[in-house]
């Protein structure tokens, strides 16, 4: 009998080993580091990916530690960081700033970082001068590019450098002036086409993955499924592999921008404006701050 009971208690704490190495290897591969490749692998077995922007450290620690997959360090800081009314004013040492910014708050995400107007377009030479500043001064680990067929060589030059590469199709904000409307791209069978032709020409150059930008849904689907790197949506529908929204937008910080797309998440204008009235209040009235709040 005692026999039989030392081996029972030895079946028990060997069980409850495997338990906690299966609990070990779990927490590990939650908290494993998200990498171009691991963004793959998260396509081939089905899983979304999650992408939001971020701007500085603070916000982009918080949106590390919930576990976001992505950070897009966007050059969409030109609108809600900087409040021009395009992202066409932003700057390469600004977008270096920032990037170099989220990379200090971030451990697992993978952090891409936009390449902003003017940068990369007509000139690859250039292109990858300005996408070995990124990587070398902000140590971020990727860079998108808005475009398809018409900046394949840049695209190639940065590429040849080891440098990864994010595409950008649909509505691309960097072309606004050319474009003139921020309406769906992509709803004639033309344009269409070519958005179709661009993605495999971006997937097969080597590019990591695309975000596709207000496009139908369906024509959205039909690329993530005929290309084998993960399609980031923003108001694409949800028929691909991830969605990215701007983080002021999905916050509520942002009141001013509503499109179809947007879900918010938290009304954070609306918190933020109570708190400074209750803290102005509490000041004028000489309540803030109180003898515990004092040395």
């Amino acid at each position: 009998m005692q026999r039989i009971f030392h081996r029972t208690q030895s079946i028990i704490t060997n069980n409850r080993a495997i338990g906690a190495n299966i609990m070990s290897t779990n927490t590990t591969d939650n908290a494993r580091k998200v990498t171009t490749r691991r963004l793959t692998e998260m396509k081939q077995r089905g899983e979304k990916i999650s992408m939001l922007t971020a701007y500085d450290y603070s916000s982009a620690k918080i949106l590390d530690e919930a576990g976001i997959d992505v950070i897009l360090v966007g050059d969409s800081a030109s609108n809600v960081m900087a409040g021009n009314m395009t992202t066409l004013p932003i700057t390469l040492d600004q977008m270096i700033y920032h990037a170099k910014s989220v990379m200090k708050g971030t451990r697992r995400a993978l952090v891409v970082c936009d390449m902003p107007f003017g940068t990369y377009q007509g000139n690859p030479l250039e292109a990858l001068a300005s996408a070995v500043r990124i990587m070398k001064e902000s140590h971020a680990e990727a860079v998108k590019i808005e475009g398809g067929s018409e900046i394949r060589e840049s695209i190639e030059r940065i590429l040849s450098a080891g440098i990864p590469v994010m595409g950008h199709l649909g509505l691309t904000p960097q072309s606004i002036n050319k474009f003139g409307t921020y309406n769906v791209r992509a709803r004639e069978e033309e344009e269409a086409n070519k958005l179709i032709e661009d993605a495999k020409l971006l997937e097969e150059i080597g590019c990591f993955g695309i975000v596709l930008e207000k496009i139908p849904a369906k024509l959205a689907e039909r690329v993530a499924k005929e290309v084998s790197i993960p399609i980031i949506g923003i108001g694409a529908g949800g028929g691909v592999d991830g969605q990215v929204l701007v983080m002021h937008d999905m916050l509520g910080i942002n009141k001013g921008f509503s499109p179809r797309f947007l879900r918010r998440y938290a009304d954070l204008a609306g918190v933020m404006t109570d708190a400074v009235q209750n803290y102005i209040s509490d000041v004028k009235s000489g309540d803030f701050p109180n003898a515990e709040e004092s040395y």
